[in-house]
């Protein structure tokens, strides 16, 4: 792995300097994906879309928070802060530019939600720039406390964080992406602000990639469960996970900025949220006239479509994976009796997919009418019981002019060239979810 890294690495620079139209290109890339992806991460709405609206016109749409609006533009100028900080070589990382940079992505005090030392509800006024004045443990999925330092030991700590990235940039043993994944567990392990840490982590990781001339990392919320596992690793003593996990996206990085070099599209296909003005080009007639089903269409549709839906309503499922023993999954293509059977949706997709690429005379994607998603939970855990709860029959057909799906007897239709929002599918999986959560509580009680 550090040897395709070093690769990467010798290719990008090697392509440098870019020329101004690609370093702008790149840049604006970079400084979306970063913001929308890091405040996502933290529960920030806005859309991608809307990240670009608000960061490069300056101009808002939707229903959102004033709070998640500035803390968006915050981020920017705190992004803008960290590529200024880096640029000077002779300069150290203080506790102050720490603090400041916590200050500027919080904006102002507000108050927030929390839980007292004796686990009673409270409210306390978060102070911005400032390290904790109350423990801020969390609970974990598994229902342990996860300690991190004490309101007490922090400004210690802190002092002998920073005292050891410096000096760790003096004698140059550790490479750029590893001395940043280090800097980012030990600082979250401290978790010295009552709120921001995360995305003051993030954005100390790319203050050192920038120091040393590299591409920003991205932690895409779509990989929030890897990131995570990776952080509970190097947890257990395994710091190379973490290191290994931060490899990958800088290599994603340098790729990126390597084809923006090359002058190759710095966009990317599978992205079908961010893509929704191409899958409208795609798909639609400039005339206003239907557009057919052919092998582009429904390609489009899986890639657009399909997946993602099928990503997300997998996401939510997973929400109700502990209550059982197990769970199955079945994708079935154009009711054929023999459904593509694994542990998840995804997982059954991916099956699916393999078998169409086999079939070499026949474009099966091409000729798909009806896909249908089916789960079974098994044998509920507390209390123990032998119980089958089978999801409803989830369908999405493809027809002629157009593609639906239909659940519970509600049917969304749309035209090859119109696009299935988020909201969308969000509407009909919420539908799936209140009825499984029905079919469970009448399991239990019956």
């Amino acid at each position: 792995m550090k040897k395709q890294l070093e690769k990467l690495i010798k290719e990008y620079r090697d392509l440098q300097p870019l020329d101004e139209d690609c370093k702008k290109k790149l840049d604006k890339k970079f400084r979306l994906e970063f913001n929308y992806n890091s405040n996502h991460l933290e529960g920030n709405t806005l859309t991608y879309g809307e990240t670009e609206l608000l960061l490069l016109f300056d101009q808002t749409k939707g229903n959102h928070e004033l709070r998640e609006l500035e803390e968006m533009k915050a981020h920017d100028v705190a992004l803008m802060l960290i590529k200024e900080e880096a640029a000077d070589k002779e300069k150290p990382l203080t506790e102050k530019f720490i603090k400041d940079l916590n200050q500027t992505i919080l904006v102002r005090p507000f108050w927030k939600d929390a839980i007292t030392s004796e686990g009673q509800s409270t409210r306390r006024q978060i102070k911005i720039g400032e390290y904790k004045e109350f423990p801020n443990s969390v609970i974990q999925a598994n229902g342990e406390i996860f300690e991190y330092a004490s309101p007490q030991e922090t400004p210690i700590l802190m002092a002998e964080l920073l005292q050891w990235y410096n000096d760790e940039v003096t004698k140059g043993e550790f490479s750029a992406i590893e001395l940043a994944a280090l800097l980012h567990y030990r600082y979250i392990r401290i978790h010295p602000f009552d709120d921001g840490n995360g995305r003051v982590a993030r954005l100390l990781v790319n203050y050192v990639l920038y120091y040393n001339d590299l591409p920003p990392v991205i932690i895409k919320t779509s990989d929030k469960r890897e990131y995570l596992r990776a952080l509970q690793q190097a947890d257990t003593g395994d710091l190379q996970a973490f290191i290994n996990y931060m490899i990958q996206q800088l290599a994603w990085s340098l790729d990126l900025s390597t084809k923006a070099a090359k002058g190759e599209s710095v966009e990317e296909q599978d992205d079908w949220e961010k893509q929704l003005s191409l899958l409208k080009k795609g798909l639609g007639d400039k005339n206003g006239n239907v557009t057919k089903k052919t092998k582009v269409t429904v390609s489009k549709i899986y890639d657009d479509i399909i997946i993602p839906f099928i990503s997300l309503y997998e996401s939510k499922l997973e929400q109700f994976d502990n209550l059982f023993l197990t769970r199955n999954s079945g994708l079935e293509y154009n009711q054929d009796g023999n459904p593509f059977i694994a542990n998840n949706l995804n997982d059954s997709l991916k099956l699916l997919l393999e078998w169409c690429s086999r079939t070499n005379e026949l474009n099966r994607k091409e000729y798909t009418t009806n896909l249908s998603l089916r789960n079974t939970f098994s044998i509920l855990r507390n209390p123990y019981k032998e119980v089958y709860i089978n999801t409803f029959n989830i369908q999405i057909l493809l027809g002629e002019n157009a593609y639906a799906i239909k659940y519970n007897n509600k049917t969304t239709t749309k035209l090859y060239s119109e696009f299935l929002t988020t909201s969308e599918m969000n509407s009909i999986i919420s539908d799936i979810g209140k009825d499984l959560l029905k079919k469970i509580e009448t399991a239990i009680n019956s």
